[in-house]
């Protein structure tokens, strides 16, 4: 298998993901799941995926639709399609598997992920992570981590268009 097969091996429909997660429970490995956009691939974002799968044995990233990520940020958003954005975050070797979702939030894919340990950013409490009370339920840790500091899609789109460093 070459390199690019690897990577597009990580891309998975959220029902083989299920299964594959399945396997690994069955070796007694802990699933740390997160979601979130991923839009422009910078520094902050590789530091809070690091952290993430520092918490468990496998990564399991939820990633926004292209028509998701319009409808929270926006008609020019996203810059990078779908495919792309997976692509890239499947080069990283922190990520074990990525699905993508269309839904506005990722609950359906807890409900069949049952992740031990769901991973949000420090811009959540507990009582905003959708999910949070399932997977607390199923005996798992919602961990809150914070974000690095001047590190943004957001801001870096505005950098590019005023043209500034």
């Amino acid at each position: 298998m070459n390199h690019l097969e690897i990577l597009q091996n990580k891309i998975q429909p959220r029902e083989a993901l299920a299964s594959i997660i399945a396997s690994w429970r069955l070796t007694g490995q802990r699933i740390v799941f997160t979601n979130g956009c991923f839009d422009i691939l910078h520094y902050g974002h590789i530091s809070y995926l690091a952290r993430a799968r520092d918490l468990g044995d496998r990564l399991i990233l939820g990633l926004n639709s292209d028509s998701s990520v319009s409808k929270l940020k926006g008609p020019e958003r996203p810059v990078n399609k779908e495919h792309a954005r997976a692509m890239m975050l499947a080069s990283l070797h922190v990520v074990d598997a990525i699905t993508v979702f269309d839904e506005d939030t990722p609950l359906e894919l807890l409900q069949l992920f049952k992740p031990d340990v769901l991973v949000k950013g420090g811009d959540y409490t507990v009582n905003t992570v959708v999910g949070a009370d399932l997977i607390l339920n199923n005996g798992g840790k919602v961990e809150l981590l914070p974000f690095e500091e001047g590190f943004s899609t957001t801001s870096l789109i505005q950098k590019m268009k005023n043209g500034k460093e």
